[in-house]
């Protein structure tokens, strides 16, 4: 019996091959692209772990720091940790821009924390080298992923800052590295003006008559004065003490602080479900044309190799051969060669995932799932081929 699967691997290999490992790069990107949505959740998730943070206090009716611009009173966080059920309660600021480092600049979100040791909201959890921020100027703990090294002077704004420490996989839900600053400093370089918008307030401001009354004079510069500081910050993060529900805290905080107050859950929910949910969709539009694609490189690289051994199939019905053995051999050759393809797509995809700019993270859930899918397009695939070779008729094997 002639088995047509077994008879290109022995007598064409290298095509049989070639077209497995061409079809398994397809595979590769698909799985990537999938890989690419789980590290962008993971992000999200891992966001929200080294924020140390139960609940997020943010300005009314907004969606949080990292989904829309919330704006609040940097001694908010007094009021709040006289809360019932409040162990800790921290302010912090958060943009993402770009960390001037020499002649190379990297994007980073630069994140307002107040000096101190681990442990408190919105602080890095774990350093990989160097020390926290004890200062509460020009110092810096940046991401490994930044490519900063202890000691280095990077610029931030105006300000040039020096790394003291190093943290890993301290990224934004966009993958963005983190780099930490003291509250202050981010407070300013949050709202900093250029000099000439400076010098353009300052002349408003003194030309302004409400500002300028008769009898009155100072009034115009105490104004200035305030204008020059920034009293605000992005949220304020709170943990809960021990024995209390945050869900209960948080609806307290709402009852009597008239703030907008965000659970872990709640929070995840406004990431994943709000924050990258267009570029889900994006990604899942990609994997279904994809999936199309790999379905039609298969159906016609099957046709066409079931189309040049017509007069095989011709003998094989002539001596007797059954239709449903004709169409498993047929169907052996497509699952062949999707096996061979997901294969080379899952090497292909964990050698290169690493090489990317944002984290890929491939689960072996995804790649499990994937098996499936692209065995279910082979065999979809081979029908139009087992049809052709259906239809073929006996006497083609003695014809001319």
């Amino acid at each position: 019996m002639i088995s047509l699967a077994g008879r290109d691997i022995l007598h064409a290999w290298g095509k049989f091959v070639l077209t497995g490992a061409g079809l398994g790069l397809l595979i590769g990107v698909t799985l990537t692209m999938a890989g690419v949505y789980r590290g962008m959740v993971d992000d999200a998730k891992v966001l929200l772990d080294n924020s140390g943070a139960d609940l997020w206090v943010v300005q009314q009716d907004t969606l949080g720091p990292y989904a829309e611009s919330s704006s609040l009173y940097d001694d908010a966080w007094r009021g709040l940790l006289g809360m019932s059920g409040v162990a800790r309660a921290a302010s912090v600021t958060y943009l993402t821009m770009q960390v001037r480092a020499g002649e190379r600049d990297v994007r980073a979100m630069v994140v307002g924390v107040v000096p101190g040791g681990p442990g408190e909201p919105g602080q890095p959890r774990f350093l990989a080298a160097g020390r926290h921020l004890t200062r509460g100027h020009y110092e810096a703990v940046a991401d490994l992923a930044t490519g900063f090294a202890l000691g280095q002077r990077i610029r931030i704004r105006r300000n040039d800052y020096t790394v003291v420490g190093l943290t890993r996989r301290m990224v934004s839900s966009g993958g963005d590295p983190m780099v930490f600053i003291p509250l202050k400093d981010a407070q300013e370089a949050q709202f900093l003006k250029d000099n000439d918008a400076i010098v353009a307030q300052r002349r408003r401001t003194l030309a302004n008559p409400a500002l300028n009354p008769p009898g009155a004079p100072g009034v115009a510069q105490a104004v200035l004065g305030l204008q020059s500081t920034n009293p605000y910050v992005n949220a304020v993060l709170l943990q809960v003490a021990r024995g209390h529900d945050p869900a209960d805290v948080a609806a307290s905080i709402r009852r009597w602080k008239r703030y907008e107050v965000y659970t872990r859950l709640q929070m995840e929910g406004i990431l994943v479900g709000k924050l990258i949910a267009t570029s889900a969709r994006q990604i899942g539009m990609f994997l279904v044309i994809l999936a199309i694609v790999s379905a039609a490189i298969v159906a016609f690289i099957i046709y066409t190799l079931t189309l040049g051994k017509i007069r095989e199939i011709a003998v094989l019905k002539l001596i007797g051969t059954r239709n449903r053995t004709i169409a498993g051999m047929i169907l052996q050759q497509a699952v062949g060669l999707g096996l061979i393809g997901f294969v080379v797509g899952k090497v292909a995809a964990t050698f290169w995932a690493p090489v990317f700019p944002k984290h890929v993270l491939l689960e072996p859930g995804d790649a499990l799932r994937g098996f499936v899918v692209v065995v279910v397009i082979c065999v979809l695939a081979s029908l139009l081929a087992i049809h052709a070779a259906l239809k073929v008729d006996p006497a083609e094997a003695i014809g001319g």
